[in-house]
């Protein structure tokens, strides 16, 4: 049977709906997480922060009366222009369409595709961009197109091209199909109207502590934002539920280390709860044994994975003899892309949980709450508690 404690937060994370940084579902999911720590007896802070909110009300694009299926990128411009479209396949490409004459591009529409979006294009202040993506914004801001439409990106779980709230641009993702049928027709004019704003916001991480944390403290991990269009269970509503069932498993245990319970804001899209709380814990932070963090966990389709960064081999063989004890759940390679970079980045041992086999279901339409394997959630929630009891001092 499924924990009670985790399940009823688990629908009503998912009850929400998309989550995305500073939205009303954002903010009703924070208050929530508070008070649900607040009733398991911890200490809680709220660490707010300002951010860049972002609505949207609509997206047209049309050319010759016919109308074509458009959506905007997450943190796009408005616009409202008629325009042929230029395209570019690669950076040289790109470069090449800068040049003053008759195939500039600036105030046109530029449709990118192939290597120029083999994966979502970085934004300015992500900092595991490369020079690839830096190249791509350069040549943007310098063409100052009118808008750019792109087919979805070489990925799979990442299928908008730019969601950036710095990138002062506006953007949207159509189907291959819509694309070939721009790339065709060059000198067509394609009309493109995107309504949307961007507006001060602040975002907020909920930080809860046991009331006797000690100086040696564990912190236990999860993000609760989403992308704009998922409702999130696996990514990341059911991580956020197992944290809470892991609370009130712990709170009433002996254990010689306090427990630091973190929900993560803006993991998905800029800026990163994790700088605040980086802010914050700079009196305390090297005094953290381990983090442990859990992303992705859950899918019915999907195997659940563990694996450790920054660790000693001491370390990292301790929490493989725990895993052991667990066959739905296997060792992987380190992976950087969530909350415990930002321990293990500062030489903080990290202990990363999450899921191998149905990526594509992360930041989908499809990532649902009927997409969930409840004995995965238990199986994920007995593992970390073996791994809190026995926890060890890292030598």
């Amino acid at each position: 049977m499924f924990p009670a404690t985790a399940m009823n937060p688990l629908k009503t994370l998912v009850g929400f709906g998309p989550r995305p940084i500073a939205s009303p579902a954002n903010q009703a999911a924070a208050d929530y997480i508070r008070e649900t720590f607040r009733a398991l007896g911890l200490d809680v802070e709220e660490q707010t922060y300002p951010c860049t909110a972002w609505e949207h009300t609509s997206t047209l694009l049309e050319q010759e009366g016919v109308l074509l299926t458009a959506t905007a990128n997450a943190f796009s411009q408005s616009c409202d222009v008629i325009t042929p479209v230029v395209s570019a396949g690669s950076i040289p490409e790109l470069e090449m369409i800068f040049q003053v004459g008759e195939k500039s591009a600036k105030g046109k529409i530029v449709l990118l595709y192939g290597d120029l979006i083999r994966t979502p294009i970085a934004a300015k202040s992500w900092f595991l961009k490369d020079e690839h993506d830096i190249r791509i914004v350069e040549l943007l801001e310098a063409i100052q197109p009118a808008a750019i439409l792109t087919p979805p990106t070489g990925t799979d779980y990442y299928g908008q091209a730019t969601e950036d709230w710095e990138l002062n641009l506006a953007a949207a993702t159509v189907s291959p199909e819509v694309a070939l049928r721009l790339l065709g027709q060059p000198g067509k004019p394609v009309h493109l109207r995107i309504n949307s704003r961007h507006l001060p916001a602040m975002a907020r991480n909920i930080v809860a502590r046991m009331q006797n944390i000690s100086r040696n403290r564990l912190v236990l991990c999860a993000h609760f934002d989403t992308k704009i269009n998922t409702p999130g269970a696996t990514d990341n509503a059911c991580a956020v539920a197992c944290i809470m069932a892991l609370v009130e498993k712990l709170v009433a245990t002996d254990l010689p280390l306090g427990l630091e319970f973190i929900a993560f804001n803006g993991e998905e899209y800029l800026p990163l709860g994790d700088d605040e709380y980086l802010r914050r814990s700079k009196n305390y932070f090297t005094e953290i044994l381990a983090c442990i963090n859990m992303d992705g966990i859950g899918p019915a389709l999907a195997t659940s994975t563990i694996t450790t960064m920054a660790c000693t081999p001491e370390f990292e063989a301790q929490v493989k003899t725990i895993a052991s004890h667990y066959p739905g759940v296997v060792w992987v390679a380190p992976w950087p892309e969530s909350n415990h970079s930002t321990f293990a980045m500062r030489g903080v041992p990290a202990i990363a949980l999450g899921s191998e086999g149905m990526r594509c279901l992360a930041h989908s339409t499809d990532d649902t709450l009927d997409k969930v394997n409840p004995a995965k959630l238990e199986e994920v929630i007995a593992l970390v508690t073996e791994i809190v009891e026995s926890f060890r001092f890292p030598s």
